[in-house]
């Protein structure tokens, strides 16, 4: 069976490297990018399963990198996790508006992460599945 593919998008590069190992250690295949562009790039080269984004990213912000990517037919069933410092409610209207499928702020649990991502990626696996 395949490993599921997620995307990182950090630009501090200790919590990149911190999540890196977290998600490999769970035995997911992981690529990590540092910004929002790059991000954009990187999916439409190998879609991941996932996309795990922090929203204050140098050039475009995660809100814009969300909203492309759900506004997008080809990659709107991305699920995408804003994991961020940005903890106000008005930050958390914006992700939702930018069509996030969780918003976890930062200082985050592993196990919280870990455990939403499973629910979606898991989630979309049975989707997939009822489509075949």
């Amino acid at each position: 069976m395949e490993k599921n593919r997620i995307l990182i998008v950090e630009d501090e590069e200790s919590l990149l490297k911190l999540e890196s190992i977290l998600f490999t250690s769970k035995g997911y295949r992981v690529t990590g990018v540092r910004d929002g562009s790059g991000a954009l790039a990187a999916i439409a080269g190998d879609r991941p399963d996932l996309v795990v984004l922090d929203v204050m990213l140098p050039g475009m912000d995660g809100f814009e990198v969300c909203r492309v990517i759900k506004e997008n037919p080809h990659t709107s069933s991305i699920p995408v996790i804003m994991l961020t410092a940005k903890k106000s409610s008005m930050d958390l209207e914006r992700g939702r508006l930018a069509g996030a499928d969780a918003y976890i702020t930062k200082p985050f649990k592993s196990v919280k992460v870990l455990e939403v991502i499973e629910g979606l990626i898991g989630a979309r696996g049975a989707q997939k599945r009822g489509q075949a």
